[in-house]
């Protein structure tokens, strides 16, 4: 895609983030140096690094600045920004309130418990399936569902989708792993002749 091409579809959006400073709460500190981010906050601290030859990321008067290092704004300093900007968010939003994952466990003897640092979980096969909990990431289990809370966004979504993969939900009688919002589409079973 062309240069000129690109600003015209995405000029104006990532103008406005460039333009938008991100406030940083009154509980949370925020540091940049050579491109390396800390944010602290009540539930723990995320780093980050990022390419400070692309962006400029500031902390001016308690507020976080990105400003593209480029006076042009080219393409991919406007392909940045606005990673960046989402990037720089869900880490405040992370270390002020966590994020969290539900997965629901459907099906006859399907069931789940954490055993230290493990989930053990009882899946229709003929052995146990042992999820190890990577660091950063909490799990509570209540009856069929699991729930998984961290700080890091990415870690979080990582973890609830490799959970998933262990059992997904069958189309017949949904049986398996899926997110506790998630509509698994079924498909109607051979019919009998009368």
């Amino acid at each position: 895609m062309s240069e000129e091409k690109f600003s015209a579809i995405f000029g104006n959006f990532m103008s406005r983030l460039a333009r938008k400073p991100i406030e940083i709460p009154e509980t949370v500190s925020f540091t940049a140096e050579d491109g390396k981010i800390t944010i602290k906050g009540p539930r723990g601290e995320l780093k980050r690094d990022f390419r400070n030859n692309i962006i400029n990321i500031l902390n001016e008067n308690g507020k976080v600045v990105l400003n593209p290092r480029s006076s042009g704004m080219k393409t991919e300093s406007k392909v940045f920004l606005g990673t960046y900007v989402s990037h720089i968010k869900n880490m405040i939003k992370g270390v002020l309130d966590g994020f969290q994952k539900k997965l629901v466990i459907e099906g006859v003897g399907f069931k789940a418990e954490t055993r230290g640092n493990e989930i053990v979980l009882s899946l229709g096969f003929s052995h146990p399936v042992i999820f190890k909990i990577p660091d950063g990431i909490f799990v509570s289990i209540n009856k069929n569902i699991i729930i998984i809370d961290g700080i890091d966004k990415e870690k979080v979504g990582l973890a609830a989708s490799k959970i998933r993969a262990l059992k997904k939900p069958e189309p017949y009688k949904g049986k398996g792993i899926r997110y506790e919002n998630e509509v698994v589409r079924r498909k109607s079973g051979k019919k009998t002749g009368a």
